[in-house]
């Protein structure tokens, strides 16, 4: 009778511990302080560039929707060298051109009582508080800006007799929204502050790049 021996198993490979990866912290860069002092205390604060050295600087925006095409027309007439670029053949066909809807600002045109405070807090609570509040705060600060800065940029609001911007129809409690003439604003501001069909844009120190020429 024979016995059949069983060859003993391998050893186990030694493994070495790993390390754990560490921990992505998404970071606002909110400035610290009161919630209502911390975006002009950071103003306040930033070093500013003198009017004669802004064209030593080129700024990329890159986007020429509502946001990046708005931040290269306003600094373009500043006086910085702003080069935009866009993935679509032209930028006046940005993605936010297909935004709906009016833009609202506490405006406070009726006297209702409106203020910086009520929009941010409508805002955060309309958002379900799962906003920023700092971001929240700050937008609110700038809408009346925006509005302004639209007007500039020949975006044509519907106005009254008077010469006030026309509050749109809503069934809120403040006369917030403004709207423009026969078509959407976002449709008339990314018209009005996106470069030609040439590249080049009302500021002397503005260029776009489509996608096109940079496939070239």
């Amino acid at each position: 009778m024979t016995i059949n021996t069983v060859a003993p198993a391998p050893p186990a490979p030694i493994r070495t511990p790993v390390e754990p990866t560490p921990s992505v912290v998404l970071d606002a860069k909110i400035p610290d302080g009161p919630i209502e002092q911390k975006w002009e205390k950071h103003k306040f604060e930033m070093q500013l560039v003198n009017p004669a050295n802004r064209r030593r600087y080129t700024i990329i925006c890159v986007g020429t929707g509502l946001a990046g095409g708005g931040a290269a027309a306003a600094l373009g007439e500043l006086g910085y060298n702003v080069k935009a670029f866009c993935y679509q053949d032209s930028p006046r066909r940005a993605h936010s051109i297909a935004a709906q809807g009016g833009i609202n600002a506490a405006k406070n045109y009726r006297n209702d009582g409106d203020s910086i405070y009520r929009l941010f807090y409508d805002t955060v609570k309309g958002g379900d508080f799962r906003a920023r509040e700092g971001n929240v705060y700050r937008l609110a600060e700038i809408s009346a800006n925006i509005i302004d800065q639209c007007v500039a940029l020949g975006v044509p609001f519907a106005r009254e007799y008077g010469g006030l911007l026309t509050p749109a129809h809503s069934a809120a409690r403040w006369s917030r929204g403004r709207s423009t003439r026969g078509v959407r604003p976002a449709s008339s501001y990314c018209s009005a502050r996106t470069p030609p069909s040439n590249g080049r844009s009302p500021s002397a120190r503005s260029r776009c790049t489509p996608a096109t020429r940079c496939s070239k």
